[in-house]
């Protein structure tokens, strides 16, 4: 079975139901907590998929220069080695501003405001011809948490959905990597823990119970978009996506 490295770069933010559909999808899942100690390897040798979840860390350099987490550095330099040697690769929230910053766009606190609670984006025409991305509705239903923002993608990157505020949403690198500006791996605990005493919110002026309700409310809509997106990638690190863009064995899809 093919093992995928997962990278939880937060305590608050593990791979939740992402997890149970890369498994569901066949995946094996080795996850290292570098904020825990763990050492990251140098290489993907061995690994069939790199995974790299969010965090409230910055991706770009603190006023003194030192990384967002003393880990960054390395972690950028195994994103630049997944696309190079074309390893299927998936970054969320914080995982896809890093796939940026490591591959030469920029990332800034967004000029637009922090983005928190459920939203749709629009997929772009490119995402016709992408392998994960044809399959996902027009207009999906995500979970948003951030306050910074990919404002310069990495040159040859293709823009695969967007919103009117926050332009750059979910991006490709390559022919394998993806970046996904928003959650799709959150459920509602996951939500009520980050809302819990949480400054932007109180910034936003956001009732922390609204919030976490109205996410709750959209964790099925979630679930219908986004489960057989993470299906299709594990399909992908697994070889079984052929060069037609059909699986060669039957995918289980929502509800499977």
């Amino acid at each position: 079975m093919a093992t995928a490295l997962v990278i939880e770069n937060d305590p608050t933010d593990d791979l939740r139901r992402l997890g149970e559909w890369l498994t569901e999808g066949g995946l094996e899942l080795r996850v290292l907590r570098p904020h825990a100690g763990d050492a990251l390897p140098a290489d993907l040798t061995g690994y069939a998929a790199l995974v790299v979840l969010g965090g409230e860390q910055q991706p770009y350099p603190l006023p003194d220069g030192s990384p967002g987490a003393p880990w960054f550095p390395a972690l950028e330099g195994l994103l630049r080695k997944a696309v190079r040697h074309r390893v299927p690769t998936l970054g969320i929230c914080l995982g896809a501003q890093l796939l940026a910053t490591a591959h030469a766009g920029r990332v800034e606190r967004s000029p637009s405001g922090p983005e928190i609670g459920p939203t749709v984006v629009g997929r772009r025409d490119a995402a016709e011809t992408d392998p994960l991305f044809r399959y996902v509705p027009l207009m999906p239903d995500v979970l948003q948490w951030h306050v910074d923002e990919i404002t310069e993608l990495p040159h040859g990157a293709t823009l695969l959905a967007a919103s009117t505020r926050y332009p750059h949403q979910a991006f490709r690198l390559g022919d394998r990597a993806w970046g996904l500006q928003f959650h799709i791996e959150c459920d509602t605990a996951m939500i009520a823990e980050w809302s819990r005493d949480s400054a932007t919110l109180a910034e936003l002026g956001y009732d922390p119970e609204l919030v976490v309700a109205a996410c709750d409310r959209a964790m099925a809509d979630v679930e219908e978009a986004w489960q057989p997106f993470a299906i299709r990638f594990a399909a992908l690190a697994l070889g079984e996506l052929g060069d037609d863009d059909n699986p060669r064995r039957s995918l289980p899809l929502l509800g499977a």
